[in-house]
């Protein structure tokens, strides 16, 4: 597993557990969600409700592989060797990752503007100067558009315990203000 596969998905952890208790629980995928609904107004109902069933979703796997004791919680520790996992955890990153670009092209044509992107990963909580790195770095075109289908794949590299260089390490990057 490399080094950066593990500090992006310890990012990740802080950003869900959106109660700031240190660990994860039901709770926080709710609120998660919700937060990021809120930003998406021009969204359908159904891609708002899609989105919210992908956090329900990442919820369960984690709860499901990961909770024997039944506690409700899942620690940092926890979290990692599921989330690294991919055969465990592929087909619910793949599902959230369709779930949240459709969010960010509520006129589904295929292309995300930067401020529904970003406003999109603030609500996730990550900070503004490292999402413009990242956008950049998905190469949007003469518009500041990216297509949906570059950020499905980025969020799912993301995710990848072997991937290194890619877009998604300037998300845990110190970003140059």
């Amino acid at each position: 597993m490399r080094a950066e596969a593990t500090q992006r998905v310890a990012l990740v952890f802080t950003l869900l557990d959106a109660n700031g208790n240190g660990v994860l629980e039901a709770e926080d995928f709710a609120l998660m969600g919700d937060r990021v609904v809120a930003q998406a107004g021009a969204s359908t109902p159904e891609a708002q409700s899609r989105l919210r069933a992908s956090f329900d979703r990442y919820w369960t796997t984690l709860v499901a592989e990961l909770d024997a004791n039944g506690d409700g919680v899942i620690s940092l520790e926890e979290y990692t060797a599921c989330v690294l996992t991919p055969e465990l955890f592929e087909a619910t990153i793949a599902e959230f990752a369709e779930a949240l670009a459709a969010l960010g092209d509520p006129d589904g044509d295929g292309l995300i503007e930067r401020p529904l992107f970003a406003d999109l990963m603030i609500a996730i909580g990550f900070r503004r100067p490292n999402i413009d790195h990242l956008f950049d770095a998905f190469e949007p075109d003469a518009d500041d558009r990216i297509q949906v289908r570059t950020w499905v794949e980025g969020i799912k590299d993301y995710y990848d315990p072997n991937k290194a260089g890619i877009p998604g390490d300037h998300l845990v990057a110190a970003a140059v203000a």
